[in-house]
């Protein structure tokens, strides 16, 4: 094994396979025994594409791969519940047009009509419905702000949606019942942000096809409601995190569904303090389902490890499954079988087919081939938990450098590179991902950080940002890298920070004195630079979303000017590299450029990439691996001082 200082080592986790080898899993259903599901490719200029595999079957693609079909919905800018099928039916939302489309077999055929401006109608999160499509819909046709509503596309005939539920800043999860007469769904309403308050309605299926006598069951302002089902035999199921602050299994009977006191009804079928939902960024997650109307499948988190169960509806006796995935979404079931997203520490994200009777389980599709050769080079995370201000406790993940065919000279201490994940109402993952191990296996310790407002913790944590962003967040960074610091001998010269979009923010915060201290240089992609022109100009899901975060705005204008990274650009006095998509719409690039320029005009070593044709996160491989690469360059000629070797 060689000498060599941390930040040196060679590594065959290149930037080419970090961008080409792998490929994104998104959305999974099950259509009878047939499952369905969308992939990623950035290779393929980042498209969405569409296929199934039948029982034992090998994956076959559904949409033509001729660069017409992108599988991805605009609907709240972040998509998700792009397509839906029955009986081998399939509809799904073109990322062009938004328009829906119906596939069976041959030629996509466009279902709904041409906008009056481009993708001005979107669609999202749709079931069939004896006939009819029932679905999200997003109108952006008029002037100001657009209209959201649950509506009904009659797929027989040519002719203008009908309005089912309207009135509500927002909707999602429409789902009907077995028996037809029923129908639920979520609504919230600004300033709220769905983890924060959502309310579950229900409303019955009038004859001409309308829904009559809506009335909220439970939900908002002090609870979160999410993920509303129904069982076979016609309970409704959904996630709340009311009572102890986790977002926990409830069950409404049938019979009770007209209750007066509906509240009353809701019966918790599995307290634990444990989460089983993830925070609705995006449509059709799914954390539990039905095997039969007597067995739920169902994942949960718990110190952001993920875990598969069983849980007997009727006694409420409850099994773990041991399964090796400590990452499980998209979570579907049938008879005695469950097919979900999985991954692991040592195992990319995979499209699993596990039978319940047995617990074995097949793997549908990989989201990359790793190569036996690359597994040494794997660095393991290690949960860490760390005291933060205020004397709470913040959570991380810590990769340490890893690589069989180097160490770094006795005495040396590690470089680190701090992860701030983007949202800010998300969470980091354990699941094995090449783009971490690019930089531990070129002995670059890694911190990616679950700070306060992340989800999986319960309620309180997650709550734990209101009025905080830009503070507690950086604070956690901060203490997370000293923690290293005091604990694993990382080396107080050479931490560094690194994230995508909120998590771009936290970086420049971080950069900014006085956290500015800590870290030696930082990464940001498409990072939040001006507070105010997010809230003046982003899109209609997130537009209040400041006023959760940070406080009403305009009245609080000066606590935004405060937080704002491009109001103290003067005072970031440290190497800076900027990544940015040329069609952003959230952060838009002359935010991003004029921090590049300010630190340009006072000499601050400064890096900038802007990506033509890329928005808010990108999707394209040689835009990932270009700023890959380049982000590794700039810390090694500014940072690491390792003589780094590619």
């Amino acid at each position: 094994m060689a000498v060599s200082p941390y930040g040196s080592w060679k590594s065959p986790i290149t930037s080419d396979l970090v961008a080409q080898s792998a490929i994104g899993l998104d959305q999974v259903t099950l259509d009878g025994d047939t499952i369905y599901w969308t992939e990623i490719h950035p290779q393929k200029q980042g498209r969405y594409l569409l296929h199934r595999a039948a029982p034992d079957g090998a994956p076959a693609p559904v949409t033509p791969d001729d660069g017409r079909f992108n599988v991805r919905s605009r609907v709240h800018e972040y998509g998700g519940g792009a397509f839906a099928v029955a009986d081998g039916t399939v509809l799904f939302s073109n990322f062009s047009d938004q328009r829906l489309y119906r596939l069976r077999d041959g030629e996509p055929i466009p279902i709904t009509s041409v906008a009056p401006k481009a993708a001005a109608l979107r669609h999202a999160d749709g079931v069939f419905a004896r006939g009819r499509f029932i679905c999200v819909r997003e109108d952006h046709t008029g002037a100001g702000e657009a209209v959201n509503t649950i509506v009904a596309i009659d797929l027989a005939a040519e002719q203008a949606s009908q309005v089912l539920v309207a009135g509500n800043d927002f909707y999602a999860s429409p789902r009907l019942s077995p028996d037809g007469r029923r129908l639920a769904w979520l609504a919230w309403n600004h300033p709220d942000m769905p983890w924060v308050a959502a309310e579950a309605w229900i409303g019955d299926i009038a004859t001409d096809g309308s829904v009559a006598n809506a009335r909220r069951l439970v939900g908002g302002p002090d609870e979160a409601v999410a993920q509303p089902q129904w069982s076979p035999d016609g309970d409704l199921w959904l996630v709340s995190d009311r009572g102890a602050g986790w977002w926990n299994l409830y069950r409404v009977r049938d019979g009770e569904l007209d209750a007066e006191h509906i509240a009353d009804a809701l019966e918790p079928m599995l307290p634990m303090a444990a989460e089983f939902a993830r925070p609705h960024w995006q449509f059709g997650s799914s954390c539990y389902a039905f095997c039969s109307a007597a067995t739920v499948v169902c994942c949960f988190v718990r110190d952001g490890l993920w875990r598969l169960g069983r849980l007997d509806t009727r006694t409420k006796d409850f099994t773990a499954i041991e399964t090796p995935f400590t990452d499980i979404s998209q979570l579907r079931a049938g008879a005695d079988r469950a097919v979900f997203i999985g991954g692991s520490a040592t195992e990319a994200p995979a499209l699993v087919d596990m039978d319940m009777r047995t617990g074995a389980y097949r793997i549908v599709r990989r989201s990359a081939d790793i190569a036996d050769e690359l597994r040494p080079y794997f660095s393991t995370p290690e949960p860490v938990a760390f005291t933060t201000t205020d004397g709470d406790i913040a959570h991380a993940f810590y990769y340490p450098p890893a690589s069989p065919d180097f160490t770094a000279p006795a005495g040396e201490k590690v470089p680190v590179l701090v992860k701030s994940h983007g949202g800010p109402t998300s969470a980091t993952s354990s699941t094995l991902s090449l783009g971490r191990q690019y930089w531990t296996s070129r002995g670059i310790g890694l911190l990616d950080v679950d700070y306060r407002g992340s989800t999986g913790y319960g309620r309180a944590y997650r709550l734990k940002l209101a009025r905080q962003w830009g503070i507690a967040d950086v604070d956690d960074c901060v203490a997370g890298a000293r923690f290293l610091v005091a604990e694993r001998k990382a080396d107080p010269d050479r931490l560094m920070i690194s994230g995508g979009s909120a998590g771009g923010y936290t970086t420049l915060r971080a950069l900014t004195p006085p956290a500015g201290r800590t870290f030696a240089a930082g990464g940001s992609y498409y990072g939040v630079s001006d507070l105010e022109a997010l809230a003046r100009d982003t899109h209609k899901f997130e537009s209040r979303y400041l006023d959760w975060l940070i406080g009403p705005y305009p009245a609080e204008r000066a606590t935004y000017v405060e937080r704002s990274p491009i109001s103290h650009v003067d005072r970031l006095g440290v190497p800076a590299i900027f990544f940015q998509g040329s069609e952003d719409k959230i952060v838009p690039p002359n935010q991003t450029e004029f921090m590049v320029e300010a630190l340009k005009r006072r000499g601050i070593a400064v890096g900038y990439l802007l990506f033509d044709g890329e928005q808010h996160g990108f999707r394209k491989a040689d835009n990932i691996k270009r700023a890959l690469d380049a982000e590794l360059y700039f810390y090694a000629a500014l940072v690491l001082r390792s003589g780094l070797r590619f």
